[in-house]
């Protein structure tokens, strides 16, 4: 009668065991990781102006054009003006103001 409480025993010892190694190994792991990924990384107030400047761009679109553009919709030509315009008559609550 002791040998089936015995067995029980000895599984929950052996799971117990294998639970503890795994959480070991995922945590060194996670050390070792984070431990690469801070050789790495670089903080934003180590950078030179210049390379600061590299980590973004601002694009221009049509900025040294002198015409003005446009596109076509519905079969009317929408220009900078005409949605300025459109935009400014909205009320205020239908603007969808950023901030």
């Amino acid at each position: 009668m002791n040998e089936p409480i015995r067995t029980q025993w000895q599984i929950r010892c052996a799971f117990n065991g294998f639970c503890k190694q795994a959480l070991k190994r995922e945590a060194m792991n996670a050390h070792r990781d984070t431990k690469q990924r801070q050789l790495r990384e670089v903080n934003f107030s180590d950078l030179s102006p210049q390379k600061e400047n590299t980590l973004y761009v601002c694009d221009e679109y049509f900025a040294d054009d002198e015409t003005e553009q446009s596109f076509v919709v519905g079969g009317k030509e929408i220009t900078a003006k005409l949605l300025a315009k459109a935009l400014h008559s909205l009320p205020e609550e239908k603007r969808g103001t950023v901030g």
